[in-house]
């Protein structure tokens, strides 16, 4: 590839083609239809079984995903053929996520879509992967939202998608465009799979070894004791973090911490690095020790706040929010056991509608059962292996995405 500097040629391009690319509007190279009348599509249509019906929660990384799909009778698929799509239409989000968009793939072709959806049908001057691509930009899907329509929620009209500027060059230029990143998609494709494929088996390989279906050895071949049940309450001691306001938070101070928000964007059930960090004095605070497994305190419901999650850096302040679990059990062999095999117990105990809060007394009745300390190394050691290859495969994928996104900014005008 070559690399031109014209405001009207692409950044990066293949060296047999030269020339500007052309400028347009949507209207000019392809037909646009609004989804059916909710009228004409009521909820109470939709059977099993029949021809599916894509609507927004089908669009996941811009193809229309595998799902269970509302589906209608072929009586009324006749009646709203005007709604049918063909492979290489595009489905765009009309209201909500109006820059997510898709191309209906070949298997997909005669499937209908929803009053929340518009069809694009390109015309021969744009090859649909093309443009599919060219729509997947952030300088355009950016622009898709600036133009978009209502204060509430964001929402599009076959008017507006009709006047988006669009540029486009040679039919062959298109193709070998989307072919190109075509193949960067099935990579990440490949890499999203392994990566389902690797949580399946962690999910149940847990539920194996915490349920003792599976059990590990001891290095001259000997079982392990058996597992010993008690409660939580008789092998923990409990604590609450203390306030951390927001505004005392800076990018970079003297003391690192944890508060209920940042326990989200962690890494599954071991915290070995902290990303924010706040200047207050630590001396009121309460600091983590490297076993303590944490808990939120409150949120929004009993399955979320049922996350455990073991710290692995002292010296941290923990908030206000969070739950502190202390005691001889292997942390990281409690976080895993606490956030796959006793969600239900923890979600079941804790209080609240609107908010709901999850106190020390009720983690306290929690029934457990502990394997030997030398067999709950081994259950960490097993499992920290297969989060190190999800989390190897998860860096892949980041790393192809950015690969992506660099492409489509320099692969178009």
């Amino acid at each position: 590839m070559s690399k031109k500097v014209n405001k009207n040629m692409p950044v990066l391009r293949f060296p047999e083609f030269q020339g500007d690319w052309k400028d347009k509007i949507l209207a000019e190279a392809s037909q646009i239809q609004t989804g059916p009348f909710g009228s004409q599509l009521k909820n109470e249509q939709y059977i099993t079984g029949g021809t599916p019906v894509v609507t927004v929660e089908h669009i996941k990384n811009f193809y229309i995903d595998n799902f269970d799909y509302p589906s209608v009778t072929n009586l009324d698929r006749e009646r709203l053929k005007k709604y049918t799509l063909n492979s290489g239409d595009l489905v765009f989000s009309r209201v909500g996520s109006v820059d997510l968009s898709a191309c209906v793939e070949d298997h997909q072709e005669g499937w209908l879509f929803s009053s929340r959806m518009l069809r694009v049908r390109p015309n021969q001057k744009l090859k649909p992967k093309f443009l599919a691509y060219f729509l997947q930009q952030t300088k355009v899907r950016r622009y898709i939202i600036r133009i978009s329509v209502g204060s509430t929620m964001p929402s599009l009209n076959t008017e507006i998608l009709q006047n988006l500027p669009i540029k486009y060059c040679s039919l062959e230029e298109q193709e070998k465009i989307a072919s190109f990143l075509g193949a960067v998609d099935r990579r990440l494709t490949q890499l999203r799979r392994k990566q389902e494929l690797l949580q399946t088996y962690k999910r149940g390989v847990m539920q194996k070894i915490f349920s003792q279906e599976i059990r590990f050895k001891q290095d001259n071949g000997a079982f392990f004791p058996n597992w010993q049940e008690t409660t939580l309450g008789k092998v923990a001691n409990f604590s609450k973090g203390k306030g951390l306001p927001k505004e005392d938070l800076v990018e970079s101070g003297n003391l690192q911490c944890i508060r209920y928000a940042e326990l989200y964007t962690l890494y599954d059930e071991v915290i070995d690095k902290v990303f924010s960090s706040t200047n207050v004095d630590p001396g009121n605070l309460i600091l983590s020790l490297e076993n303590d497994v944490i808990i939120p305190a409150s949120g929004e419901s009993a399955i979320e706040i049922a996350k455990a999650a073991c710290v692995k850096i002292s010296g941290v302040a923990l908030g206000g929010d969070l739950n502190i679990i202390k005691s001889s059990i292997n942390g990281e062999f409690l976080a895993y056991y606490l956030n796959h095999y006793r969600k239900k117990d923890i979600a079941r105990v804790a209080q609240g509608n609107t908010v709901v809060h999850l106190y020390s007394s009720q983690l306290a009745q929690i029934e457990i059962e502990i394997p030997s300390q030398e067999e709950q190394k081994k259950i960490v050691k097993f499992l920290t292996m297969i989060n190190q290859k999800i989390k190897a495969v998860s860096q892949q994928i980041d790393h192809t995405e950015e690969f992506k996104k660099g492409l489509l900014q320099k692969m178009f005008v």
